[in-house]
């Protein structure tokens, strides 16, 4: 249930040859604290209120950029092959912990609604290899994993695969193997160094390091509108303040930093941001306020 204080309209957007489709691939939980950091309970709990276990609602939301001949995916949600890729034992506790509905959205069942089949995309940009971005990139294939996407390119930042690859102890639980290992075997998976103007014609990519290193932020554009897919640079309408991180950010001043320069290029030229976690709305036009910034409108595309 949307908070009553938001209002959101409908909107649907086109940029260049793509028409902008959200993705929802499903509904988790996570702590209300971590999602918030240091800002007090009782001024996120009123637009983001909590269950029982102190878990607050999130989507894991792509965002699918459709158009004749090119099709692009931009991140892929948890993914549901939990039991094959953690085990049985962790896959279990994987999905009771973060409280996902397995029979509520998923990637797929979304696709579907705009008339495509994995076959069908031709890219799948991973903005970084967290397992509820980059958890339905791989499916199981004859009881082995394999790319969901038979014909797609997949595109990611080196630097964060290096992460990936050799996790630090804080993000160890966030990343896994199976969401990039089978990527590699089958030779799809295309790394970057480091911000690349139209690696796809229309679509480029910024880096931020101060949520994970290297996470790649999306920058969608013609020449009269611009979308940037926010990733966990901004997971939520309600962290488009600068001071308003997770606690899960490993580098707190980067990031502000990296808000500060981002979201001021919004605010300045128009551009919409698209929330990859955000259950009450897909996008939004911001506004500076002050030496802050503040959420002008909200928007379901």
């Amino acid at each position: 249930m949307t908070p009553s204080k938001f209002e959101v309209e409908s909107r649907k957007i086109k940029i260049g040859t793509f028409e902008v489709c959200p993705i929802p691939t499903g509904e988790f939980g996570l702590d209300g604290g971590a999602m918030f950091g240091t800002v007090p309970k009782v001024l996120w709990e009123k637009t983001n209120p909590t269950d029982d276990k102190n878990r607050i609602q999130m989507e894991a939301r792509g965002l699918l950029l459709k158009s004749p001949g090119c099709n692009v995916l931009i991140d892929t949600g948890n993914g549901a092959d939990f039991v094959l890729k953690y085990g049985e034992k962790l896959g279990n506790k994987f999905a009771e912990m973060y409280g996902i509905d397995q029979n509520g959205p998923s990637l797929l069942k979304s696709l579907v609604k705009f008339g495509l089949k994995p076959e069908d995309i031709h890219h799948v940009v991973i903005t970084h290899f967290h397992f509820d971005h980059a958890g339905g990139a791989t499916t199981e294939v004859n009881g082995k994993l394999a790319p969901t996407f038979p014909k797609a390119q997949y595109w990611a930042q080196w630097a964060n695969y290096e992460t990936a690859r050799e996790p630090n102890l804080r993000e160890r639980a966030s990343y896994y193997p199976a969401n990039f290992q089978p990527l590699l075997d089958a030779g799809v998976l295309k790394l970057l160094k480091g911000p690349v103007e139209n690696f796809i014609p229309g679509i480029s990519c910024l880096i931020s390091n101060g949520h994970t290193q290297g996470q790649q932020i999306i920058k969608v554009s013609d020449d009269k509108t611009t979308l940037l897919y926010c990733g966990d640079l901004v997971p939520t309408s309600t962290h488009v303040k600068i001071p308003w991180l997770m606690g899960y950010d490993l580098h707190p001043l980067t990031l502000m930093e990296e808000k500060q320069k981002y979201l001021g290029e919004a605010a300045d030229h128009s551009w919409y941001l698209f929330f990859e976690h955000d259950p009450y709305c897909d996008a939004a036009l911001i506004e500076r306020n002050g030496h802050d910034f503040a959420v002008q409108k909200r928007f379901w595309l």
